[in-house]
């Protein structure tokens, strides 16, 4: 007689899950409206393609420091709690841009983006395990591809934002030679631009505080387990022995490595084309559609298979149109950058399902911190692959590599993290998951 497969979402936790499940569009819209702000920022104050990587080092660097004492913090106090303190550091980084803006101070506004970034640690720490745990543990990581699905949602309007209220007011992008404006002319522009850019996190800032009192006076549940909580040290040691958990790690820096990569030189991959930015950026939405269908896709798709084993083809396919964005020139090349984005959709909600799944609840909320601290490799990449672009000079096409244009090679960085990932799939698949065919 066949066993009924129990249900992705019970009743029972229905309104905790949607209410969780709202936090990931919330940093879906962080992370998309900051992309853009690479490209802005290095026509504003005029940086290299390495020195603007630094928002991006600012951003993601803010998960790496802060994922292990939000874990620690919501292990002795609550799920709820962890998340108001994400939200209020959230909001507290966002309104931060005002007087970065006033003082056009870059190192300012990478403070504001590294405290914004604390918050969205508590956040991702706190959402992705209890997501995981709502429910049976066969549903987990389709749970947990569903609720991920909405960050996409926050992804296409942060992008919207940025492409309708920041990339279209700004000034210094009307100009083919900005460097070569008198200093006054300049001057004039920078402080209208860094308004510009200022605004959509001031708003960001109050409506997160808005959210923060909608939290603050509702219920939510708090998972424990039976007993006492175990001592920290063997929960470590228990993490660090199992292979499958630490290699996951290893694959989730090497995903969101390669995300960012495909998400942030977006721009000047088209810039290499002849496409304007605000232009641009209508492929960075379709590539956020296409993340949002893969998603959808991912999801069904996982009724039928193992996690590991889709992890495995998706990443095969997205380096297959990484090959593409690399030795294909013109429109095509940038169509396959952007499909990468359909085959990146799983990954992370893969990849973190299948490192935490089988651990208990201790082990769980201390392994999340592991896998939000791999976010890392949105900080480090990134910077590499603008020094590869910055090879020649600070054009993206100075110098041929390979007999391609240097920004078109540096996406030899998103192929190896797939490769990476595509091994893992295929180890977890046949080392765990046929077992328990």
């Amino acid at each position: 007689m066949n066993q009924k497969r129990p249900a992705v979402v019970s009743k029972k936790v229905l309104v905790p899950f949607i209410l969780i499940t709202s936090l990931f569009a919330l940093w879906g819209f962080a992370n998309a409206v900051t992309d853009p702000m690479v490209q802005a920022f290095k026509k504003v104050l005029e940086l290299s393609n390495s020195q603007a990587a630094w928002v991006q080092m600012a951003f993601y660097g803010g998960y790496f420091c802060m994922a292990l004492p939000a874990a620690l913090f919501v292990r002795k106090y609550s799920y709820k709690v962890g998340v108001l303190i994400g939200l209020a550091l959230y909001a507290a980084g966002a309104l931060l841009f005002y007087p970065a803006a006033i003082t056009e101070q870059f190192w300012f506004f990478c403070l504001g983006l590294y405290i914004l970034t604390f918050g969205l640690a508590f956040l991702e720490t706190t959402a992705n395990p209890y997501i995981l745990a709502m429910g049976a543990p066969e549903t987990a990581t389709q749970r947990l591809i569903l609720a991920q699905a909405f960050n996409p949602v926050g992804l296409l309007l942060g992008l919207l934002v940025a492409q309708q209220f920041v990339l279209k007011k700004i000034q210094s992008v009307n100009y083919d030679d900005y460097s070569a404006l008198s200093e006054a002319k300049k001057a004039m522009i920078r402080t209208s631009d860094l308004m510009v850019i200022r605004d959509p996190y001031v708003v960001l800032g109050l409506v997160i505080l808005a959210i923060f009192f909608l939290i603050l006076v509702s219920k939510m549940p708090q998972a424990k387990e039976e007993g006492g909580i175990p001592s920290l040290k063997d929960t470590f040691n228990g993490l660090a022995k199992n292979n499958k958990y630490v290699l996951g790690v290893v694959a989730q820096i090497f995903y969101v490595g390669a995300q960012i990569m495909c998400w942030t030189y977006i721009y000047q991959y088209a810039e290499a084309i002849g496409m304007e930015g605000d232009t641009a950026a209508n492929y960075q939405i379709l590539a956020f559609v296409l993340f949002l269908v893969g998603r959808a896709v991912g999801t069904y798709v996982l009724r039928f298979t193992s996690p590991g084993k889709l992890l495995a083809y998706f990443a095969i396919c997205a380096g297959a149109c990484t090959l593409g964005a690399i030795y294909i020139q013109g429109m095509v090349g940038l169509y396959s950058l952007v499909a990468i984005t359909f085959f990146m959709s799983i990954m992370f909600p893969t990849i973190y399902g299948v490192a935490l799944t089988g651990l208990s609840e201790e082990k769980s909320k201390i392994g999340a911190a592991g896998l939000v601290m791999a976010i890392v490799g949105g900080a480090l990449m990134p910077k590499l692959q603008g020094m590869i672009i910055d090879l020649g000079g600070n054009a993206v096409d100075d110098i041929k590599i390979t007999g391609v244009a240097e920004v078109n090679f540096s996406f030899i960085l998103p192929l190896l993290c797939f490769i990476y990932i595509a091994w893992y799939g295929f180890r977890v698949f046949r080392k765990y998951e046929l077992k328990l065919a």
